[in-house]
C-alpha cells in the first residue's frame, strides 16, 4: 500500500518523481504530493485524486531543483484529502516526511507533542513523525539521528523518506516491515518503495532491511543500525524485469496485457525446473533443505487474497499427489490463532506476490519464533518475505501492476505443481506419475493460448451480462477455490456482488438466491466430480436460473445444461485451475470495460498489502 519515491543527484527531481509515482500508482491512488528542494526553499504540493492530478497541479511550476520526496497514497488514517496527502510537514515546514505503513502509537505520541505546543493540520499517523523528527532537530540532533530518536519511539510499521529545509542536501530512508530500495546510476541516487520505479534508471539496487537507516547525499549513501551508527555493508541486487514489463505496449490495460501473458509466464516459471522425462522437479531453491522436507508430516500454507486461493489448490495438489497432510490459512487470521506447529515434523509454506504482504509476513515470524522451517513462493527477488524464508521458490512471471493478480495467480499454482512433484518424488510418486504430471504441465503454455483465442467471444458473453448485478461462481474439489477465485476477480474490477463457494453446498443455504436475475458460474470441466456437478447445474435449472459453464473441449452434454459455455482444453484434474481460471479473467476484465470502469486501479483497493 502507498507509493514512496525520492531522488538526489544532478538532474531535475520534478520529471524523476513524477514518473516514479506513475509506476506506483497502483500501490495507492486516493492522493499524491510531493516536495522539491530549489535552492531556496522546499516546494510542497499536494493534492486529493491520482497523479495526473498532481502532474497538472505542478504543471506550470517550475520546481527546478534537484532534490525531493514524493508519494501516492492508499488512506488508512484520515480520509483522501489534500491536507491528509502526503509528503507531511511540521508547523514550522521544515521537516517532510512520506511514509507507507502504520504508527500504532500515534495517537499517545500526538498528544504528547501538543503538550508541547506542536500543532496539527491533519488527520493523519505519519504527521506525528514530522513533528517528532523536528523536535529532537531543535535539540541539537542532526537530521540523520533526528529521524533515528524519533523512530524508536514509533510501535507499528513503516518505510520512511524524510527532508528537511534545515538540511537540504540529504534523504533519510528508514524501514521496518515496509519495503524500501536505495537505486545508483550516472551521479543520481533514487529510493523507492517498489522496483518499478527504479526500473527505468537502473537494475542495479540495495534493500534495506528492518531497522536499517539510510543516510543518502550527493556523494553516496551510508546505511546505520536505527540504535546506534554502525555502518551496515550491503549487498546489491539486480532487478531481473525489463523495463518493457512496466509497459502496458499494444495493451489497453495492464490487466489484459498481465492476462494474455500467461503463456510466457508458464514458461518463465518452468524453465530450468522442469525434467519431463524424468518426471522431476529441479528447484534449487530447496536444496540447501531437501533431506529436511524428506522428513515433514505436515504443511501449513498460509496466504492472503488472490494467493489464499493458489493455496486451498495447493492443499488438494499436495495431499493428493505427495501424500502430506496440509492445512491452509489465512494470513490476517494465523498468528492469531495459535496455531499447533511441530518444530521437528511441520513446515509453513508463505505466497506472496509482492514478498512483502504484512500478514504473510508475521506467519513467517510467528513459524521462526516456534522453530518451524519457513519456505516461501514469492515473485520480487530480494523481497522481505524471500530474505526471511529459510528456503523457497521464485515465481520469475516479471512484474504484475494490475491491482486484481493475473498472471502471478496462475505462476503459483504451477509453482505448487512443481513442488508437488518435487515432494511426491521424494515420497511414494511413481516415474510414470511423474512423468505424467511433468508433460502435461509443459503442454499448458499452448493451452493457455487457446483459451486467449477466445477473448473476443468471452468479451460478447461479458457484454450480455453485464446488466445483471449477482452471481454465484460455483466448483467443486479442484474448481472449488477457483470459483472463489473468479468471483473475486468480478467483485474487484467490475464492483459487482459476486459469490464463490463449492457447489455441493449450494442446497445448504445458498440455493434460495437463485431465480432468472441470479446467474450462475459452474466451472464443470470433466474429472473426477464432473456427474456431481452436473445435478448441481440441474438445481439451478430447476429454479430458472442461467447458467454459464467453464467446461472440457467436446462436451457436448453440457450445452443442453447451460445458456453459455466456454471450453477448456483437456488436462490433468490437478492442473484444470490453471486453465479454467483465465476465461473467468477475460470475463471479468470485459465486464468491466464494458461498464468504463478503471480497470488496473480499482476504487478501495490497492496492491501489495504492506500493512494488517
Amino acid at each position: 500500500m502507498c507509493g514512496i519515491v525520492g531522488c538526489i543527484g544532478t538532474k531535475k527531481a520534478k520529471p524523476i518523481l513524477l514518473d516514479g509515482l506513475r509506476r506506483l500508482e497502483y500501490r495507492g491512488y486516493d492522493s499524491a504530493g510531493l516536495a522539491v528542494w530549489d535552492g531556496q526553499t522546499v516546494n510542497l504540493a499536494k493534492t486529493k485524486g491520482r497523479v495526473a492530478d498532481l502532474a497538472e497541479l505542478v504543471r506550470e511550476q517550475a520546481l527546478a531543483g534537484t532534490v525531493g520526496i514524493a508519494h501516492t497514497r492508499w488512506a488508512t488514517h484520515g480520509e483522501p484529502s489534500a491536507k491528509n496527502a502526503h509528503p507531511q510537514t511540521d508547523e514550522d515546514k521544515n521537516v517532510f516526511v512520506v511514509h507507507n505503513g502504520i504508527v500504532e502509537n500515534y495517537k499517545p505520541l500526538k498528544q504528547k507533542l501538543e503538550q508541547l505546543g506542536h500543532c496539527f493540520q491533519s488527520e493523519t499517523d505519519t504527521e506525528v513523525l514530522a513533528h517528532l523528527v523536528e523536535h529532537f532537530l531543535k535539540q541539537g540532533a542532526d537530521l540523520e539521528h533526528a529521524v533515528k530518536q524519533a523512530l524508536r519511539r514509533v510501535r507499528g510499521t513503516y518505510a520512511v523518506l524524510v527532508m528537511a529545509a534545515s538540511e537540504p542536501d540529504t534523504l533519510i530512508a528508514a524501514r521496518f516491515s515496509s519495503p524500501l530500495r536505495i537505486g545508483m546510476a550516472d551521479g543520481q541516487i533514487i529510493v523507492a518503495s517498489d522496483p518499478s520505479a527504479i526500473l527505468s534508471h537502473t537494475t542495479q539496487v540495495i534493500t534495506l532491511s528492518d531497522g536499517e537507516v539510510a543516510t543518502i547525499n550527493r556523494g553516496g549513501y551510508t546505511i546505520t543500525n536505527i540504535t546506534n551508527d554502525e555502518v551496515i555493508n550491503k549487498d546489491v541486487d539486480a532487478i531481473e524485469w525489463d523495463v518493457s514489463a512496466i509497459n502496458k505496449g499494444a495493451f489497453e490495460h495492464f490487466m489484459l496485457k498481465e492476462i494474455f501473458e500467461q503463456p510466457e509466464t508458464l514458461q518463465n516459471s518452468f524453465r530450468g525446473r522442469l525434467d519431463p522425462e524424468s518426471g522431476l522437479a529441479v528447484l534449487g531453491g530447496l536444496e540447501s533443505v531437501a533431506e529436511q522436507l524428506r522428513r515433514i508430516k505436515r504443511i501449513h500454507i498460509v496466504a492472503c487474497g488472490t494467493a489464499y486461493h493458489a493455496g486451498l489448490i495447493g492443499e488438494y495438489m499436495l495431499e493428493e499427489y505427495a501424500g502430506i497432510p496440509v492445512e491452509v490459512g489465512i494470513g490476517s487470521e494465523f498468528r492469531y490463532r495459535n496455531a499447533v506447529l511441530d518444530p521437528e515434523n511441520d513446515v509453513v509454506l508463505v505466497i506472496s506476490q509482492s514478498g512483502e504482504t504484512a500478514d504473510t509476513l508475521a506467519a513467517v515470524r510467528e513459524a521462526k519464533e516456534k522453530g518451524v522451517l519457513s519456505l516461501g513462493i514469492v515473485n520480487v527477488v530480494g523481497s522481505t518475505i524471500a530474505q526471511e524464508t529459510k528456503a523457497g521458490v521464485y515465481n520469475h512471471a516479471g512484474p504484475e501492476i494490475g491491482v486484481a493478480s493475473t498472471k502471478v495467480f496462475v505462476s503459483q499454482l504451477a509453482v505448487l505443481a512443481l513442488l508437488t512433484i518435487f515432494l511426491g518424488r521424494q515420497r511414494q510418486m511413481s516415474l510414470v506419475v511423474g512423468k505424467r504430471i511433468a508433460q502435461a504441465l509443459a503442454a499448458l503454455p499452448e493451452q493457455i493460448q487457446a483459451i486467449l483465442n477466445q477473448s473476443e467471444a468471452i468479451k460478447k458473453m461479458a457484454r450480455a451480462y453485464s446488466g445483471y448485478k449477482d452471481f454465484f461462481y460455483l466448483g467443486r474439489k479442484y474448481n472449488f477455490p477457483i470459483a472463489i477465485e473468479g468471483a473475486l476477480k468480478l467483485k474487484e474490477i467490475t464492483y459487482r456482488h459476486a459469490e464463490g463457494g463449492p457447489s455441493g453446498e449450494l442446497k445448504h443455504g445458498p440455493l434460495a438466491m437463485i431465480d432468472e436475475s441470479f446467474p450462475t458460474v459452474f466451472i464443470c470441466p470433466q474429472d473426477s466430480v464432473y456427474d456431481k456437478n452436473v445435478s448441481n447445474m440441474e438445481e439451478v435449472r430447476a429454479r430458472h436460473g442461467r447458467i454459464i459453464a467453464v467446461a472440457t473441449e467436446g462436451n457436448g452434454e453440457v450445452k443442453s445444461l447451460a445458456q453459455d459455455v466456454i471450453y477448456i482444453p483437456k488436462t490433468l484434474e490437478m492442473l484444470t485451475p490453471i486453465l479454467s481460471v483465465v476465461p473467468l479473467q477475460l470475463f471479468a476484465y470485459h465486464m468491466a470495460r464494458e461498464l468504463g470502469l478503471d480497470i488496473d486501479k480499482p476504487r478501495n483497493i490497492a496492491k501489495s498489502a504492506t500493512v494488517e
